[in-house]
């Protein structure tokens, strides 16, 4: 029987208990993977562990709040202890709507915390012992805004951005460690957080004026990207960015009316 393409590596995966992280968390258990997986919700968190469990995979579930360095670096040094972590799936993030002159301070921070403060203090804890065994991969989670803003997110906008130039750096910094480093860009992915956040009908519509392929991604969509990256078969790719939007940064979507005439002749 061949191996599974993960058997017996390590991956710790944040933001795990739901979304776009736990179909990332699924894909590798099937795949044979170990998981350590964080989360800042109790419940999902244990929900996430049973069902991965229930794949086959040995799972440790750890109750972390990225932006908190203490935090952090307990969680981290737990996981480290069962078996050295070989890949890290850094997509804990949060998002939501509110337009730039109406931006508190308390949102900014919060937002800037997770996303990117959250993302960095993960990656250093772990990429420290990485270093010290001159190997491993990481794989951030950015978004198509931070490539391109999109009304009313400056906030999430700006935090996406940062992780892009972020994972750039920690590339060439950490390429003669052989620790290699990319980035996923998701376009409009329906998620659990999405749902929360547009009101009934909005996807529809945003599909419509927006994305060539004419739906909303799915989690199935991205957290194979992730796989590639984690795998051998990127072996040199680092510092790079991966979009996965359907199309819709190609450029500007044909109205109704010019794409019936594109297709009927």
């Amino acid at each position: 029987m061949l191996d599974k393409k993960f058997s017996g590596r390590h991956v710790l995966i944040t933001g795990a208990a739901r979304g776009i992280g736990f179909e990332i968390a699924r894909q590798f258990a099937r795949e044979g993977a170990v998981l350590s997986i964080f989360d800042f919700n109790r419940e999902m968190l244990a929900k996430a562990t049973g069902e991965l469990q229930a794949l086959g995979s040995a799972v440790y579930p750890y109750f972390t709040d990225v932006s908190d360095f203490g935090m952090v670096t307990d969680s981290v040094s737990a996981a480290e202890e069962i078996q050295p972590v070989d890949i890290l799936i850094n997509n804990a993030g949060i998002a939501f709507e509110t337009p730039f002159l109406n931006i508190s301070e308390k949102e900014w921070k919060q937002i800037l915390d997770i996303n990117l403060t959250g993302m960095f203090c993960v990656a250093q804890a772990v990429c420290r012992n990485m270093s010290k065994r001159k190997k491993g991969v990481v794989v951030n989670m950015a978004s198509k805004n931070g490539v391109t803003a999109e009304f009313g997110y400056a906030h999430y906008n700006a935090s996406k951005a940062g992780v892009i130039l972020l994972t750039k750096t920690m590339a060439l910094e950490l390429a003669h460690l052989n620790i290699r480093v990319n980035a996923v860009c998701p376009g409009y992915i329906s998620t659990p957080m999405s749902m929360e956040i547009d009101p009934p009908g909005f996807t529809e519509n945003f599909v419509k004026q927006f994305i060539p392929m004419n739906r909303a991604g799915r989690v199935e969509d991205v957290a194979p990207i992730f796989l590639f990256l984690a795998g051998e078969e990127s072996g040199f790719i680092t510092g790079q960015v991966i979009i996965a939007d359907g199309g819709q940064m190609a450029g500007q979507r044909p109205a109704d009316e010019l794409l019936a005439k594109l297709t009927t002749g």
